[in-house]
């Protein structure tokens, strides 16, 4: 089973403040999220990719 991992979770895994989290979910933009329920989780997996894809951008601009 994927883990899956909260707003507070995300940001302390990636230094990202929660209000930017929720910012960039409202603009479709940051790493994959879904609601269950009332709650926004992410799967950790997908956080790790979009971490990895950060740095491909960078390496080819």
């Amino acid at each position: 089973m994927t883990k899956l991992l909260r707003v507070s979770e995300v940001s302390d895994l990636t230094g990202i403040p929660e209000a930017t989290l929720r910012f960039w979910r409202h603009q479709g933009t940051g790493p994959k999220s879904a609601k269950l329920g009332r709650r926004v989780v992410y799967r950790e997996v997908d956080v790790i990719a979009w971490i990895d894809a950060q740095f491909d951008d960078k390496a080819s601009a």
